[in-house]
């Protein structure tokens, strides 16, 4: 764990507490953390009592999900090639919500993190109530969206965040989110401590 940040925050605006980015690895360590991660990739792993993280091929199996008893479906490749998502697809067995994120290091991730936490949360607060959250390959952008979650509703660092997801899915948001999420865990971080 690294004492001094070497990232900036890229934002002139925001400022970085020094204290609170001392308990945050950089981007460089966490990526090396998940490198290390030997869990095999699957289509779909549940990473969080009833919070599954998967791939397209998944999120077109509506059988597959109905018998995994999802509820709802959160899908961050929302009307991207080969996503077939919408409440049309899913009917009134799934609520659906679509995130159109491009998977590309500049394209702001952050900007989703509370709306795909309230929706995640929402879910799972109902009684009986499974989400299921995917991309084209559960990969790099619901891995991100899950990691924001876990930050803002149970109060994980994003180490530990990492840490829980990666113990259950292989997963490896691109160097632009992880970085969107180091500068989030810091901003979140310096709220708590005040």
């Amino acid at each position: 764990m690294s004492k001094e940040a070497t990232q900036s925050s890229g934002n002139p605006n925001f400022s970085i507490n020094s204290s609170a980015n001392a308990n945050t690895p950089t981007v460089m360590e966490l990526e090396e953390i998940l490198r290390q991660n030997r869990v095999p990739l699957s289509r779909i792993d549940e990473v969080w009592p009833n919070l599954y993280i998967g791939d397209m091929t998944i999120a077109h199996d509506r059988f597959r999900l109905w018998k995994l008893g999802i509820t709802h479906v959160l899908n961050t490749a929302h009307k991207m090639v080969a996503s077939s998502g919408c409440q049309d697809f899913y009917g009134t067995s799934m609520d659906y919500y679509g995130i159109a994120a491009h998977d590309v290091p500049n394209f702001d991730i952050a900007a989703y993190f509370y709306s795909a936490s309230d929706y995640i949360h929402k879910a799972l607060d109902i009684l009986g109530g499974k989400i299921f959250v995917h991309c084209a390959f559960g990969y790099s952008r619901s891995a991100s969206l899950v990691l924001a979650y876990l930050m803002i509703y149970h109060h994980l660092s994003l180490l530990d965040a990492v840490k829980t997801v990666a113990s259950r899915r292989q997963i490896f948001p691109n160097r632009g989110f992880l970085k969107q999420l180091w500068r989030f865990d810091i901003k979140l971080q310096q709220e708590r401590n005040v």
